[in-house]
């Protein structure tokens, strides 16, 4: 092999095409870019999703909302639930894996928080879990903890 002797492989080079250099050529007179309108003229293309002034697909559609994608997946990490579904375990330390086996959270919550639904009359046991100043009272006043 010799360095004068290299050439491309054969179809990798294509001549380039001359537009505008008469009938014979095939793209002469209009070069190819077929009789009047925006698009045979020099300068006349345009923004994508210009429809000629008309009002483009895109504004005359309704808009819809938007909701981050950390927003749903922390929704779904977190619970509120009412004080008023403890009622039926009296005397039964309460936490996160309790919530899970009774099935009253998700298995993939993290964070759970206790607000006040209804007062509550029964000792019940909080442990590790998030609760409100009102579920705090009103647990230590019927005689539970809050831990």
């Amino acid at each position: 092999m010799q360095l004068n002797k290299i050439k491309p492989g054969s179809g990798s080079n294509k001549p380039i095409k001359r537009v505008g250099r008469g009938i014979g050529s095939g793209f002469g007179k209009t070069a190819g870019r077929g009789h009047k309108g925006q698009k045979s003229r020099s300068g006349g293309f345009h923004k994508t999703g210009f429809e000629g002034g008309q009002m483009p697909l895109q504004r005359r559609l309704p808009k819809r909302g938007f909701t981050t994608f950390t927003k749903v997946r922390n929704l779904k990490l977190k619970e509120n639930i009412g004080i008023s579904c403890l009622f039926k375990f009296v005397n039964v330390e309460i936490d996160m894996s309790f919530l899970k086996e009774n099935h009253l959270i998700r298995e993939n919550t993290k964070v759970v928080k206790f607000y006040l639904d209804v007062k509550v009359n029964e000792v019940i046991n909080i442990k590790d879990i998030l609760v409100t100043n009102g579920v705090k009272s009103s647990i230590e006043a019927a005689g539970g903890s809050v831990r």
